[in-house]
């Protein structure tokens, strides 16, 4: 029965695997972390745009997984330090655990979510000065002088 009132809504759920090297680039190479901040971003996005059509977004940033990418990438995952590798099984474990906690970010290894929840305090505090008519007074000061 299309467009019945008993019909139940549709929930719809994109899970985003992005990487931490998404919010620190520094630590792989440029393009890599590039193309996780853009991962990043882009959830971000949808989230806001889709927020009124019963749509769910979830980004997982996890840390150094042990899959086939590293030796893929040229090193094996055997080369890095143990204590930095989570099994794939683990990974995707936690971030259904995220998703199911209702996170819109899920970083698996993290063992505070509130540190996640300052940085994007932090984040959202800087939005409403990113775009003014005039440069930022400490910028001013110089032609002023």
């Amino acid at each position: 029965m299309r467009g019945s009132p008993l019909r139940r809504p549709r929930r719809r759920h994109h899970h985003h695997i992005a990487s931490i090297v998404g919010v620190a680039p520094e630590t792989l190479n440029g393009v890599y972390g590039g193309t996780k901040a853009f991962v990043l971003a882009f959830s971000q996005s949808l989230r806001k745009e889709l927020a009124d059509k019963n749509v769910r977004i979830q980004a997982v940033l996890p840390g150094a997984t042990a899959t086939d990418f590293w030796g893929t990438a040229g090193l094996p995952v055997e080369h890095l330090p143990g204590e930095i590798v989570m099994r794939a099984d683990e990974m995707v474990d936690a971030a259904l655990a995220g998703f199911d906690q209702g996170e819109f970010i899920t970083i698996p290894s993290l063992p505070e979510a509130a540190d996640w929840q300052a940085y994007e305090a932090a984040r959202q505090k800087l939005m409403p000065n990113l775009s003014r008519r005039v440069p930022a007074e400490r910028y001013r000061a110089r032609a002023t002088s």
